[in-house]
């Protein structure tokens, strides 16, 4: 959907409602971080209310709500929304426009708000919330299944209330068109990265200090849980040992499976070859996505791939399972690999690589070239106009359609 040309606003009091923001590091996390980031380059306030955290915040204007831990093996806190003083200062702050990044808990305060206040309710949909039914203690079939369809539904209802929806990605994009019915007020907006981040790394210096000099350097980033399918990546890593001794695989994050992780790897017989780094500060990450050699991902529950789009920042060549978030980015044998969802094909993918150097490099300049396209700040720029474009929608009473 094309957002209507309107007169551009000057310095706009935006709110972001996430139910997780720092100091735990996700897609979604790094989304709202880097577009604060540009909408504030540009001139804009923008108010993060978010989950309670023993973190001592640097930015302005972050405000958090209470939070504790849910008892289903996730082990993020969930917001708890309620607290007086957020409600009373939200009136003061004069805000133009409400943009959640989830559609529960403090989602549904946003939309709570937005409709309090008279104000446009914009949503990001980050995530691709039926596949983490996996969490809730039934793996009965049918059960999944119900909860999988009542998943469905709340979507379209929470959908029904806002002004615009963003989607990350073009895959979504037809995903939410075709299994959601939505018919208006979207945009697909990419996550922008910022380039200058990179490219000011000294990857030896980082390759020296954790002894990996010596070695072939495969990398890859995000959550240890189940929905980012894990075990088909270390399955071909062992793969791809056997014929490459120098290979070594680094993961980066944390979470729940880091244990069940550990001991597929020592089961497996390639514990000495895998590095488990833990979660990381994302400032830290391109220093470490740049000293790798290539980047490998097996999820296939992404709806952008943000971790993918980073390390082709960094041009490394990618190997992927061919999915939601890396088909939008990666076109097979231009900038890596895209392949079907086994270790047999990861493996082969990797050990065709790793055989010709020179097919490496090309892949990697061509992923940089790649990243290029999606810097933050034309991102920015179209973030606002979808900004705009809710608040002129709000006056005129329009929201959202699903079939």
């Amino acid at each position: 959907m094309m957002v209507t040309p309107l007169g551009r606003l000057d310095n706009m009091h935006i709110a972001h409602f996430t139910n997780l923001y720092l100091p735990f590091v996700n897609g979604v996390v790094r989304s709202i971080h880097t577009f604060r980031e540009g909408l504030t380059r540009k001139g804009h306030n923008v108010f993060v209310f978010a989950q309670e955290a023993d973190y001592h915040d640097t930015e302005p204007f972050i405000f958090r709500y209470p939070s504790l831990n849910l008892p289903i093996g996730v082990d993020i806190p969930a917001a708890i929304p309620i607290s007086p003083f957020i409600d009373n200062l939200l009136p003061k702050v004069k805000l133009d426009v409400i943009h959640t990044h989830h559609p529960v808990l403090l989602g549904q305060t946003a939309a709570a708000k937005a409709q309090e206040l008279n104000l446009p309710l914009v949503f990001t949909f980050h995530t691709q919330y039926r596949e983490y039914t996996h969490y809730f203690p039934f793996s009965q079939e049918t059960v999944q299944n119900f909860l999988k369809d009542a998943v469905d539904r709340w979507l379209r209802d929470f959908m029904r209330r806002c002004q615009h929806i963003i989607i990350p990605s073009e895959s979504m994009r037809e995903t939410l068109t075709r299994d959601y019915g939505l018919k208006n007020h979207f945009t697909v907006i990419p996550t922008g990265i910022n380039l200058e981040l990179f490219n000011q790394t000294n990857r030896e210096k980082l390759r020296i200090k954790k002894r990996w000099s010596q070695d072939i350097v495969m990398m890859s980033v995000g959550r240890l849980a189940p929905e980012k399918n894990w075990p088909v990546l270390f399955r071909a890593v062992s793969l791809v040992l056997k014929n490459h001794p120098q290979f070594r695989f680094v993961l980066i994050g944390d979470g729940p499976d880091r244990k069940t992780l550990e001991d597929l790897a020592k089961e497996l017989g390639i514990k000495r070859q895998v590095t488990f780094t833990g979660q990381l500060h994302f400032s830290e990450i391109p220093t470490y996505l740049e000293a790798a050699d290539l980047f490998g991902f097996a999820s296939i529950t992404e709806t952008q791939g943000l971790v993918t789009l980073e390390a082709m920042a960094a041009r490394l060549p990618i190997v992927a399972v061919s999915a939601n978030g890396a088909q939008d980015l990666v076109q097979h044998g231009r900038q890596g690999y895209l392949v079907k969802n086994s270790p047999e094909a990861l493996a082969s993918a990797i050990g065709k690589l790793l055989t010709h150097p020179e097919k490496m490099r090309q892949f990697g300049e061509a992923a940089y070239k790649k990243a290029q396209t999606f810097h933050i700040d034309p991102m920015t720029e179209k973030l606002l106009a979808v900004y705009e474009q809710a608040i002129h929608d709000k006056k005129k009473n329009r929201f959202v359609k699903i079939a």
